[in-house]
């Protein structure tokens, strides 16, 4: 997890205020309870910040969290980013808001492009939750690093080859702890995801 938080894309970040979204309060909420559970928060051994959620608003374009929040206990609108595009195999992602996207938003995108019903994903790490979850559910080559576009290439062959999107939940045996869930809301995604950690 020593590497987790930085952006390994290239992030093309207009500092303006979010565009309008509509209601989001399900999106904070998720996160802050994340956060309470310590599935999203800071690692003080290696002083960086783990684990993102998003939301999709339209089309390829989804709310994120932005890099470098993980240490804030109850993160309001203002700690997002808007991805409005990204190329995977350009390695660019292009976001607006107060703060630029997540470190992992290729992979979100990855997620999103998978099937237009996915709504809502998470990106959470526990090491006992990863363990137990490692290559027993979709699991992502251990050669491949978070945020690249090789990541997201991982995703769609999870699709393929692992039947991700009846899972819909994987780890990544690249990325140490790192375990992500997606669903038709965000609430499912939740779902997926809380209901494997309180199995442990």
């Amino acid at each position: 997890m020593i590497d987790e938080g930085y952006i390994k894309f290239i992030c093309n970040w207009q500092e303006e205020p979010l565009p309008k979204t509509g209601n989001v309060s399900d999106l904070l909420d998720a996160r802050n309870l994340l956060f309470q559970k310590k599935l999203i928060g800071f690692d003080t051994v290696h002083n960086v910040g783990y684990g993102n959620i998003s939301k999709r608003i339209k089309a390829e374009q989804f709310l994120i969290s932005a890099t470098q929040t993980g240490h804030i206990e109850e993160l309001s609108i203002e700690g997002y980013s808007y991805v409005e595009s990204f190329s995977i195999e350009n390695n660019t992602v292009n976001c607006v808001g107060p703060a630029k996207a997540s470190s992992e938003s290729l992979t979100h995108a990855a997620v999103y492009l998978l099937d237009p019903k996915i709504s809502g994903i998470v990106h959470v790490h526990h090491k006992k939750l990863w363990e137990s979850l490692l290559h027993k559910m979709p699991t992502t080559k251990e050669s491949v690093s978070y945020g690249t576009p090789a990541m997201a290439k991982e995703v769609k062959r999870l699709a393929e080859e692992e039947n991700l999107l009846q899972h819909r939940i994987f780890s990544m045996a690249g990325h140490e702890d790192g375990v992500v869930s997606f669903g038709g809301t965000l609430d499912e995604a939740m779902k997926i995801m809380l209901q494997h950690f309180t199995a442990l």
